[in-house]
Order: structure tokens, then sequence, then C-alpha cells
């Protein structure tokens, strides 16, 4: 298809990225601020040739994708944090099983029912930490319509490329707001396919990994034969409750994105070449945040922004390399602080700051620009 140019919100923008990316299924069950994801899937995906099935709850849907991508279609699901909140057993499963997924959060207040039609980012230690066991896990956290657009397009690249379940967490912000969004041509699209094997089937392990730490991954029907499960599996795919397989096994999976992190971390540095103060922020704040710092810059204050676009992998190294020539760190969260914790960490020794506002309404730019000049004054 030709190059489009809409005017449209976020979560179109999101189902478009989808569809860009090659998805041909989605499993999913209505929930504000996520529901307009699925309407537009249920009405473009047959007009593509993919599928739409709406289940019962999040469990359904989640473990229906899962099947979907063992046949070798691209598949996603579309919830906010209830809705996560549920599907997070089966995530397990889909890292366990190395199964490639989109699953994308439209954050609201929470917890629980909390605010449906307001935003937050209280869901950015869910992907992480919200299943059980060692895992990681990749998260993309987009700020605008055009990155809604962007950033699916990339999850479904990195999922295939690392066999792994991937997050788009978006704040309900971002995913109601309506902005410009240029839908590339076909030819513009750089897209990834996961790996198919190629010795013959009588030499085939599933789960035995090329030098970059990912098995090629055989289809549901094919002629490769396998056993995929949940449990401690050798690279047979057949269970086993040796200590050596469930260290082998869980530091692979691991490893296949930590050793990878440098691919896989995407940031926007902006002014920071000479910064003392730096404020670091995701999704809706870093929009209000760019504009603070602007207006801070003309008052001669030296600071700058670092915008987090993943925060699955963490973005350790670089945050600690700017806290040795900072003086200061904010971070900017529409959230108690969760993000805060581990920059604090990283910055260590450097003093970091929580600028925090876990309702409704983001941080507006005066807000960040008088943090800015408390800072600067102390």
């Amino acid at each position: 298809m030709p190059k489009r140019v809409m005017f449209t919100m976020g979560d179109i923008a999101c189902a478009e990225g989808a569809l860009s990316a090659g998805c041909r299924y989605f499993g999913g069950y209505p929930i504000t601020p996520a529901t307009e994801i699925a309407e537009w899937m249920s009405m473009r995906m047959p007009e593509v040739g993919g599928a739409y099935v709406q289940y019962e709850d999040e469990i359904a849907s989640i473990t229906s994708v899962i099947g979907a991508s063992w046949t070798g279609a691209k598949a996603m699901t579309a919830t906010s944090g209830p809705g996560v909140s549920l599907m997070l057993e089966a995530v397990g499963l889909a890292v366990m099983t190395e199964t490639p997924l989109v699953l994308v959060n439209i954050m609201r207040g929470g917890p629980s029912t909390g605010q449906p039609t307001k935003g937050q980012q209280g869901d950015v230690m869910q992907p992480k930490w919200g299943s059980h066991g060692d895992y990681q896990i990749i998260a993309l956290t987009p700020a605008s319509v055009q990155e809604m657009f962007d950033q699916t397009v990339q999850a479904f690249n990195l999922s295939e490329r690392y066999r792994t379940p991937v997050f788009v967490l978006a704040d309900e912000t971002v995913g109601h707001m309506r902005e410009r969004l240029v839908i590339p041509s076909e030819k513009e699209l750089k897209l990834e396919y996961r790996k198919l094997p190629t010795v013959d089937p009588s030499e085939y392990l599933p789960f035995k990994p090329d030098k970059d730490l990912v098995p090629p991954m055989a289809l549901l029907g094919s002629e490769y034969e396998f056993y995929a499960t949940g449990l401690t599996h050798d690279e047979r795919g057949y269970p086993s409750d040796k200590e050596d397989v469930q260290i082998e096994l869980v530091t692979r999976l691991s490893d296949k994105i930590l050793k990878n992190a440098d691919k896989i971390i995407d940031i926007e540095e902006f002014m920071l070449d000479d910064a003392k103060i730096v404020v670091i922020a995701y999704g809706t704040p870093s929009r209000s945040a760019k504009r603070a710092i602007k207006d801070a810059r003309e008052e001669g204050i030296k600071v700058g922004m670092l915008r987090l676009k993943t925060v699955w992998p963490f973005p350790e190294e670089h945050i600690a390399r700017l806290a040795s020539q900072a003086d200061n760190i904010v971070v900017a969260e529409q959230n108690l602080g969760q993000m805060y914790y581990m920059v604090k960490a990283a910055a260590s020794p450097t003093p970091v700051h929580l600028m925090t506002k876990p309702a409704g309404m983001p941080q507006l730019p005066h807000e960040i620009l008088q943090e800015i000049r408390r800072i600067k004054s102390r």
C-alpha cells in the first residue's frame, strides 16, 4: 500500500501499526481505555485476511494469542491494567515457551477498577515483575500518536527477533489523543520475521539456540515434530527437574535479552550536552518536560531530558553515565514513583528527585519548570 496520512487517535495508530507489521490475529476483550484498538481491529482484520476474536475474558484472549503465534501468525492483544493482571501467568508461559506476541497496555488509574477513563503510569512494573520466576521482558513507552504506530511495529520486530512477548505501555492520554499520523508504504517498512528451522526434521531440537541465543521456531502443523511446555525443559522440549537444565534455560532466556540490551533499548536525548539538571521521563510527561526545558534554557538553566522510549530492559548504564555529569536528576512520572526507584539505584550517589502526579492529568509544563527552578535555587 502507498503512504497514507491520517488524523487519528493513538489507539487507532497502534492498531494500524500492528496491521502494517503483519499482525493477522487479534484476540481480545474490551476494556477502557484500550477498547478502540479492539474495535478498529474488528473492522480492519477481515480487510487484510486476518482473524479477530473477542473472548469471554483476558485469560482466554492471551492464551489464544499464544496459540495463534505457534501457527505462524503475528499475533497481539490489547488491554489495560486490570486485564494485564489476569494475563500475567500466560505471559510467563509465553516467556518459557519462547512465543512471539505483542501485548498493548493502555494504562489507566488504579489499583483495582480505579479510574477507567483517566490516564496514569501505574503499570510500568507489571511487565517485569508481574509474572513469577526469573525472566526478562521488553517494554516500549510511546509518547505520541506517531510513536504508537512506530513502536507497535518495533514491538513486533523485537518479538519476532527474540521470540519473546513484548509490551507496548502507553498512558491513556497517548492512547486517546488525536494527532497527525503518517503510515509508511510497504516498501518503507522494515519488518522482521522469526527464524524457521532449516535442519532435517529428524535432527530438529526445538529449543536448541543459535549463537544469538534464540532457537529457530517450527510451526504447528509443519513437518517438524516438537513438544512445547511451560515446565522447565531441555533442548528437546522435554520436561526436566534437573538443576543444570533449569539454570541453563532461565539464564539463556534472560541473556537473549540482556546481552542484546544495547540493540533493544531506545532513548531520546534532549539538550543534554551541558546539562547539570537532567529530567528523566517517558510517555505523556516527557512532552510537558520538553516544553519546560526549553523555557528553563531561556532562563539560563542548564537542563536537559532523557526520554525513555524503552523501559525494559532498563537503560541502567546510560543513566549511570548521565548521573556522573549531572548535579541533580528529576524523574517525572504519572504515578507515586516506579521508574524513580530504578533511576535512583542507577544514578547513585547523584541526588534523584521525584515529581509525581498519580491522577488523571500528567505534569504540565509550568509545573515541571517550577520544579527545575526549585532545584536550581537550592
